[in-house]
């Protein structure tokens, strides 16, 4: 394994406070399967101990709840010490298998609000042995004190543009790792599965982007096994490893973890597939990020749309809009067409209206107002250039906001990623086609470590303006140079948020402070 970049220095070790103010527990408890015997050397001697080549990771942690993530090097148990101030409690999770790509997640429940936990996660064989320990640290969210931050970006390793060990690796990762955040939403496009990752790439001007190359990412991902070695790859990288542990992740997913503008039912005419249906990629595709991102589901139903509580004045909402998505077209049915899916719909509206955090944080794979073309006639997200009144997908999202509207919801924002640069937009119905609707922020960012691009053009029917935007100097520009851009939110304890864009190196671009309305 390839060990790139200068991780930042681990947290400090857990303070006074006990491991939860109820009993910790484990959640949605797993029956454990035999594990196949440990493959002996030569000679009668024994395998070696079970190692974690990937790291450690945590996820939708909430004010009582977190999963725990990692990958074993074989067949093994995976085993959770968790620590809070003096408080531990060790933990037996499931069996890490081929069937899972040797990878093991651990619901927790019962954890206690505002508090730091520090968990060192191992397997065990099949004799139990003990193998590798490594160590993954989080904070519940705070449903008393308020003040909290978070970053967010998309579109990971794209366009050919890989792991640079000449560069030291995935830097934006250090970048957000930096400051300090409580959590990492990742809006999409975590990894690339359409797009090869080669050994280098001529930029146009001469220089050479050396990758790191390695197993399943020299061609379009196909098989399962290919799809798994997408997500491997980022996880080879220092700087991942370092921010994952340390970070929590709410993860979404958007194209390329499948392929370029997919829906479901598409049979692709790209000549790189021998399997074409995008309903067999898809779900292979699915299966690879379900196991590699930890997602809490703790009614079992599959959903990636999902509600995370992060405390007194934050409320996520993610969103998934392949799923359910209908087909690619020109977007100018009078008729609604579906981003989302009526289901999907009735869900956002009704937890938003419930919801009683300070700011409803809406995590959309895809951009509202932007134009997302796909090919010279069809759409790939809802905007249509049509500036008139919603038609088609633009129906399904007036009546979102319509709702809104009319149940008195009040601060919301939108955060998405996927057009590769980073762009404050604010909709108004003074500027709108549509007028059912209060204004309302959208803030784009991304990409972390992909070809930079940009800018789109922007559809009038729901009244956006352009207050900033920063974007390629030539379209797919390398990271070399630095158009790469992540987001970083900072609400303090009055409930007033910091929303504020910045590049590669850390530096902010634009920052926007929002004031919460009643």
């Amino acid at each position: 394994m390839t060990d790139l970049g200068q991780p930042v220095p681990r947290r400090s070790l857990l303070r006074a406070g006990a491991l939860g103010a109820g009993a910790l527990a484990v959640s949605g408890a797993t029956s454990p399967v035999r594990a196949a015997a440990p493959v002996r050397a030569a000679a009668g001697l024994v395998s070696p101990r079970l190692q974690l080549p990937y790291g450690v990771a945590t996820g939708d942690v909430t004010s009582r709840s977190a999963v725990l993530w990692a990958r074993s090097s074989g067949v093994g148990r995976l085993v959770a010490e968790i620590a809070s101030g003096r408080g531990r409690r060790r933990i037996r999770g499931p069996w890490a298998t081929p069937g899972t790509d040797f990878t093991a997640q651990l619901p927790l429940d019962g954890l206690a609000p505002g508090r730091e936990y520090d968990v060192r996660l191992s397997f065990e064989d099949e004799h139990g042995r003990t193998g590798e320990t490594q160590v993954a640290s989080f904070t519940t969210a705070a449903t008393r004190g308020g003040a909290t931050s978070f970053v967010w970006t998309g579109d990971s390793c794209g366009q050919g543009w890989g792991i640079n060990p000449d560069l030291g690796g995935l830097v934006g990762y250090r970048a957000m790792h930096q400051t300090r955040p409580d959590f990492f939403l990742h809006s999409g496009d975590t990894v690339y599965s359409d797009g090869p990752i080669p050994e280098s790439v001529t930029e146009p001007d001469g220089q050479v982007w050396r990758n790191l190359v390695a197993e399943g990412v020299g061609k379009v991902a196909e098989d399962l096994d290919e799809f798994r070695g997408r997500h491997r790859y980022t996880r080879l990288d220092a700087n991942y490893r370092a921010f994952a542990a340390e970070v929590p992740i709410i993860g979404q997913w958007d194209d390329h973890e499948t392929h370029n503008n997919w829906y479901p039912g598409q049979v692709l005419t790209d000549e790189r597939y021998t399997e074409r249906r995008v309903d067999v990629l898809a779900a292979r595709a699915r299966q690879a990020w379900r196991e590699y991102l930890p997602i809490a589901d703790p009614q079992r139903r599959g959903r990636i749309y999902r509600k995370v509580e992060r405390g007194r004045h934050v409320d996520v909402f993610c969103l998934d809009m392949r799923t359910y998505k209908d087909p690619n077209t020109p977007g100018t049915e009078t008729e609604e067409t579906h981003l989302l899916g009526q289901e999907q719909v009735d869900w956002l509206i009704r937890e938003v209206r419930r919801s009683r955090a300070t700011w409803k944080v809406i995590a959309a794979d895809l951009p509202l107002g932007l134009v997302v073309p796909d090919g010279p006639v069809n759409q790939e997200s809802l905007s249509n250039r049509d500036p008139g009144a919603p038609l088609g997908k633009e129906l399904e999202l007036a009546a979102v906001l319509s709702a809104f509207k009319r149940d008195r919801v009040r601060n919301v924002v939108w955060l998405t990623a996927d057009v590769h640069y980073c762009a404050a937009h604010h909709y108004d119905p003074s500027r709108a086609a549509f007028t059912d609707f209060d204004p309302f922020w959208e803030f784009v960012t991304g990409p972390i470590a992909a070809g930079t691009f940009g800018p789109n053009d922007l559809d009038a029917t729901f009244g956006p303006e352009v207050v900033f935007s920063k974007y390629a100097d030539t379209p797919n520009q390398s990271p070399r140079h630095g158009n790469q851009f992540f987001g970083h939110v900072a609400v303090d304890d009055a409930g007033a948020m910091t929303v504020s864009l910045r590049d590669l190196a850390g530096a902010v671009l634009h920052r926007q402070v929002l004031e919460p309305q009643d």
